[in-house]
């Protein structure tokens, strides 16, 4: 449990969003009781959420109906994602109405979800469109599960998957993230065999161990997008049973490492947060490198990190 100072910041009334998500996640208050609910019917009147939904056109879209996924990082995909975070549900009309055109456009005639609703689904966009649909409460939507299902037989044999089609890596972490959020209580045989394969994959290279050192998965991000960190690789994998694995350790280690003195977790930076060949690609690229979006200040603490922070250490000490 957060000291009590970190608690109450993390509790201010001015951000719903924040507050919903630790009456919930570190608190373990149930979803009927009164201050939950009132907590939650403010996000979309304050804060975070407010100030997305100030450039949300009629259509339910985000900028430019006709491209969802693009210009990187403000338009409907990536603004959908972050919803999804923040404890919203289908049960607000307009975040059903914006859904609802997310997936008119996206679905896929291969069962997954596509950039364009044509041609192949693709890793990258059908397990973060998954992932936000179960939080915003689709997860027995046949849509879904066509997604889950799509997942499921794409995955790689011995575990994971791959967003370029060139083998296995950390980075593809979207897929299994989408059955994080699904309910344990709907897994088929089939998608628990999947999922354990696939968090092997990343328990056996103790969340960090591919190629080269590279410190972007050292530091901590907000929203993450398709990127991974440490964090996502923490909060992914504890979420999925496995909080008293010993080869989460050295992630562990880093996490412990970057907490502040006063208990809380800084921003470290917005994505796109990247070295090496995908640095010098943006450089002779510049008009493709995407906008950084965030909704906290890089350098100060975060409320979002911290709370996810929380949830992973409560996870681990509740198997000690």
């Amino acid at each position: 449990m957060p000291s009590r100072r970190v608690l109450d910041w993390l509790l201010d009334e001015r951000e719903p969003a924040a507050r919903y998500l630790a009456l919930r996640d570190l608190l373990g208050t149930p979803a009927d009781d009164s201050e939950v609910r009132s907590t939650r019917a403010q996000i979309p009147r304050r804060g975070w959420v407010a100030a997305i939904l100030a450039a949300r056109r009629p259509d339910g879209s985000w900028v430019d109906p006709e491209r969802l996924y693009t210009p990187k990082y403000r338009s409907t995909n990536w603004m959908m994602l972050v919803l999804s975070d923040l404890g919203l549900s289908k049960s607000v009309p307009w975040v059903r109405e914006s859904c609802e055109f997310w997936m008119a456009r996206s679905t896929a005639t291969d069962g997954g979800f596509s950039i364009s609703g044509a041609g192949k689904s693709h890793h990258c966009y059908v397990g973060n469109m998954t992932r936000a649909l179960i939080r915003f409460g689709y997860d027995d939507d046949p849509r879904v599960r066509s997604a889950l299902d799509w997942l499921v037989r794409t995955a790689h044999p011995r575990g994971g998957w791959s967003c370029f089609g060139g083998g296995r890596n950390l980075d593809s972490w979207e897929g299994l993230s989408a059955f994080a959020a699904y309910p344990r209580a709907k897994w088929t045989a089939s998608m628990t065999d999947c999922i354990d394969r696939a968090a092997e994959f990343f328990l056996e290279r103790e969340l960090h161990r591919q190629g080269s050192p590279y410190a972007p998965w050292s530091r901590f991000h907000y929203p993450v997008h398709y990127y991974y960190d440490l964090l996502v690789g923490l909060d992914l994998l504890t979420a999925l049973g496995h909080a008293g694995d010993p080869r989460l350790r050295f992630a562990l280690s880093v996490l412990h490492r970057r907490r502040r003195p006063d208990g809380r977790w800084n921003l470290d930076a917005l994505h796109p947060d990247v070295e090496g060949s995908l640095e010098e690609w943006f450089r002779a690229h510049p008009g493709r490198r995407p906008e950084p979006f965030g909704l906290e200040t890089v350098g100060r603490p975060s409320k979002l990190l911290t709370l996810a922070a929380e949830r992973v250490l409560a996870r681990v000490e509740g198997t000690a």
